[in-house]
């Protein structure tokens, strides 16, 4: 069978309407970090560069573009939260990405409610279905090929506190599709959601004996 592919080499341009990149690794969760600053300012920011990376223990990770005040906060403290955004806040999660001074809040900006948590001195979305309490394990700025510094920063974190919303849980199992996260994509502004329309069962295959 044969195919047209497009090929591009990244440094030197894509040569289409709009980099391919996002929309490929794509949809992502969105890393809504709360921090707060070594003065007392509490800051919350989405982050579209987000994942999980172990799950004993449970280590959870962003990247920033930039050195943004989520990562000087956390590299002052030594802490942060991680909260979901589901599709009934995503609206004041967009608030919160506004460039507003370092000096405010982007909980008051945003009308979310700050709760502070248990074993991190650091405040979560008290509207939000699940939020993790995180200690720094590793902040590392990367590199690209040649061993250059990018101005990124990966900040990885230890889940240490795990708060839940019972209405998301049955029997034990939280139902992901009820909590409806949504999920960053490639395009401007677009985003996905989730739905029961789309789950499918795939159980890991069992090796053959003789």
């Amino acid at each position: 069978m044969s195919r047209t592919v497009h090929f591009y080499e990244p440094q030197k341009g894509h040569q289409l309407a709009h980099d391919p990149f996002k929309s490929i690794i794509a949809p992502r969760p969105i890393g809504w970090i709360s921090s707060r600053s070594a003065q007392g300012v509490d800051n919350l920011a989405p982050y579209s560069f987000f994942n999980a990376f172990s799950d004993s223990p449970p280590i959870i990770g962003f990247s920033s573009a930039g050195w943004k005040d989520s990562v000087a906060n956390i590299q002052e403290t030594g802490e942060f939260c991680w909260n979901m955004t589901s599709k009934s806040l995503v609206e004041k999660m967009n608030l919160s990405c506004a460039p507003i001074p370092a000096s405010e809040s982007e909980f008051a900006f945003s009308g979310l409610t700050a709760v502070e948590s248990r074993l991190v001195n650091v405040p979560r979305v008290a509207e939000a279905p699940v939020s993790f309490e995180c200690k720094l394990t590793q902040l590392i700025q990367l590199n690209n090929a040649q061993q250059q510094a990018i101005p990124f920063w990966l900040v990885l974190g230890e889940v240490v506190g795990v708060h839940i919303d019972t209405d998301f849980l049955e029997e034990g199992v939280f139902q992901t599709v009820k909590a409806a996260p949504v999920m960053r994509a490639g395009g401007p502004a677009t985003y996905f959601g989730i739905s029961a329309d789309t789950q499918f069962e795939l159980f890991r295959p069992e090796y053959p004996r003789p």
